[in-house]
């Protein structure tokens, strides 16, 4: 039995898993104003985007990691077929 289905679903488990990750970010960053606060009156605004930026840059780790991983496994499956290529042309 062929290894390519099993490459293509972690491919695609790798895909999703990214796509999900980036939704997350995207739903945890939603309310993040691109502002600055100034006055003290506005001290519980100026907290809550505290909050959501360490939030964010906590993921930031996880982030890289999994598009290091995608990068490898579409490197990987490119890399399959280039040397599949290379074979047949032999």
């Amino acid at each position: 039995m062929s290894s390519i289905p099993f490459m293509w679903v972690a491919w695609g488990l790798v895909f999703l898993m990214f796509i999900g990750f980036r939704v997350y970010v995207a739903r945890m960053s939603r309310n993040e104003d691109d502002q600055l606060v100034l006055q003290d009156s506005s001290a519980h605004l100026r907290q809550e985007q505290e909050v959501i930026i360490d939030r964010l840059q906590k993921t930031k780790p996880v982030g890289r990691a999994i598009l290091a991983l995608f990068g490898v496994m579409t490197l990987y499956v490119a890399g399959y077929y280039v040397m599949d290529m290379v074979r047949q042309f032999k």
